[in-house]
């Protein structure tokens, strides 16, 4: 294997250094609740360089819905999340799928239990049916999400499981609605028109009716966390909460018990998002919004709006794993000329202005560092850059602008050597031949 030269392993380390800036530098800043009752002993949940293998998959049904989804382990010691996409549920319900994220914590157990039982779970309570009675519908998915958590109760104490729990986000379709379904901090947006249409609301403890329930339950809300230890106060599995044996399942400290909303289709509905904490701890359901619409008119590969959504995420500082679908549905915008005209002037533009910080800040010796460049180009004024991404969405712009430049600067500096090697070449053969005539004059 050929050694990789010394400037590109520069550019490897000062890529990695970018990485770390954006982490450290919102780290503390804007990361959210969940981390402000952290103490040292959870610095072992994260690694010191993020794991960026992405894995991504995509799918469609017979009525034209496609799906992607998109997940990455980051700066987590481990990958908790699991996923479920059905775009077919059954052969005698056309027109009704099946798409859940699951964020677990403290173990992945439950989580992976929940992505390949939970849906089965819901659809052996009889009530999901090819009619859709929405009452019937919601009632299935609850008693369903009940039904499970007390299975693996009872799992949990034969067969030694871990401690471990998982908030879950599903969208359930039928050919006339979006049943759309929450239990945690994990959630579901909905795109019509352009806009956010509905997103479901996360569970905190620190939510009035959650407090309640809580304090009910003999618990206390400490530093926004269930008993100062659990940053969420719905989830599947967490049965260390679960032991007040003479009150209900949904009674407890923590309640298994989703949120199910249902929604009437429509043919202004362009998109749906479903994604765990690890997305909506970087970014808003606007920004989000903003930037999933705007991707889709770039690209027609919905694998590569997640794998940007991930990337975006992760250099906006989650420390969370991420994991999210993207379902397309049949007002999504498509990809238009015009957008991708735009889209290539603003990378000249961003290769222009990476070009010109470089030769600005670059010094006799070396140019400049990947990172002090970054951080100058984050002051300039970039018009065109995408919605709810900014310049940090264009990151991979950014850094083959730098490559080339730093390209240039090599092959500049081996042209002035080369140069000057074949001067002094040219010298060292005139002081030859003239020492040999000034020889000859002697003889």
């Amino acid at each position: 294997m050929a050694e990789v030269p010394s400037f590109l392993r520069q550019i490897i380390k000062e890529t990695e250094r970018m990485v770390a800036f954006f982490f450290k530098g919102t780290q503390g800043q804007d990361g959210g609740e969940e981390e402000e009752g952290e103490d040292e002993e959870e610095s072992s949940a994260y690694l010191e360089r993020p794991v960026l293998e992405k894995h991504l998959e995509e799918g469609s049904d017979r009525c034209g819905i496609s799906y992607a989804v998109g997940s990455m382990q980051g700066w987590r010691s481990r990958m908790e999340d699991a996923h479920t996409c059905i775009p077919e549920m059954a052969a005698d319900m056309s027109g009704w799928g099946y798409y859940a994220v699951y964020d677990g914590h403290a173990g992945n157990m439950v989580a992976e239990y929940c992505s390949r039982h939970l849906l089965d779970h819901i659809l052996a309570t009889g009530r999901i049916k090819a009619e859709d009675d929405p009452a019937e519908v919601k009632e299935g998915i609850r008693e369903g999400f009940l039904n499970i958590d007390r299975h693996m109760h009872s799992l949990a104490r034969s067969a030694c499981w871990d401690c471990s729990g998982s908030t879950a986000a599903a969208v359930m379709f039928s050919p006339r609605r979006i049943y759309l379904i929450n239990c945690g901090d994990s959630r579901v947006l909905l795109c019509r028109h352009g806009l956010v249409c509905f997103y479901t609301e996360d569970h905190k403890p620190c939510n009035p009716r959650e407090k309640a329930r809580i304090q009910n339950a003999g618990g206390s809300v400490t530093l926004q966390r269930v008993n100062g230890s659990l940053a969420v106060s719905r989830a599947l599995g967490d049965f260390d909460f679960k032991e007040v044996a003479w009150r209900s399942q949904t009674e407890q400290l923590v309640s298994p018990e989703p949120e199910v909303f249902q929604l009437e289709r429509s043919p202004a509905d362009e998109f749906l998002v479903v994604a765990c904490d690890g997305v909506w701890d970087a970014m808003d359901n606007e920004e989000l919004c903003a930037f999933v619409r705007d991707r889709m008119q770039v690209t027609d590969d919905p694998r590569e709006v997640c794998a940007q959504v991930i990337d975006l995420c992760l250099y906006k500082g989650s420390l969370d794993n991420i994991s999210i679908i993207i379902i397309r549905l049949s007002g999504a915008p498509k990809v238009s000329p015009e957008a991708l005209q735009r889209e290539a002037a603003l990378e000249q533009l961003i290769e222009s202005k990476v070009a010109d910080i470089y030769q600005e800040l670059r010094s006799e010796d070396q140019g400049p560092d990947l990172l002090k460049v970054m951080k100058h180009l984050t002051s300039e004024n970039i018009p065109g850059l995408p919605p709810g991404g900014g310049i940090t969405s264009k990151r991979d712009c950014i850094i083959a602008s730098y490559q080339k430049q730093v390209l240039k600067c090599k092959a500049r500096k081996f042209t002035v050597r080369e140069q000057k090697r074949q001067l002094l070449q040219a010298l060292f053969l005139t002081f030859l031949q003239v020492n040999e005539k000034y020889i000859n004059t002697l003889r």
